[in-house]
């Protein structure tokens, strides 16, 4: 089953754009222009926490779209049956290659389990795979529990 309906295309893509500007508005509130200055330094430990913490005050609707369209260019970027990406309640994806799943169990070797926040942080540039991994914000599994080469989706 695909992530987003053909018909919802649009309004998804208008809705990750909607959350990736109400996040760099909450960024520049705090004084950070740039969603992508990495975790390098102590200097920088305060800018991270702040990155790691942006989580746009918008309807449910626009979230579920946004995450469910992020998966859908996820999904265009790496096919394959390999790795389950789930973003829980609004959807989840199998993307890379790999072994596919059980036709018993129905869930491949290689799991990965984000909150939409995380998701939509990654997927938008805000965060790095690496700060979200060593926050905790990431449920991984698996041998390929990284997505850092496939990340950011579309730039903030």
């Amino acid at each position: 089953m695909a992530a987003i309906r053909e018909q919802d295309l649009a309004a998804g893509k208008a809705a990750l754009h909607q959350w990736a500007q109400a996040a760099q508005t909450a960024l520049e509130s705090q004084g950070l222009p740039s969603p992508t200055v990495p975790i390098a330094s102590p200097a920088t430990q305060t800018d991270a926490a702040v990155r790691l913490s942006v989580s746009p005050d918008l309807p449910r609707p626009i979230w579920a779209l946004a995450v469910r369209y992020s998966l859908f260019l996820l999904e265009r970027r790496a096919p394959g049956p390999g790795v389950e990406v789930r973003v829980a309640p609004w959807a989840a994806v199998k993307i890379l290659d790999g072994p596919a799943s059980d036709p018993h169990n129905l869930t491949p070797p290689d799991v990965i389990e984000l909150d939409p926040d995380v998701w939509l942080r990654l997927a938008c540039g805000i965060t790095t795979w690496d700060e979200e991994k060593t926050a905790g914000h990431i449920s991984a599994v698996g041998e390929r529990d990284d997505l850092s080469p496939l990340l950011p989706l579309v730039a903030a």
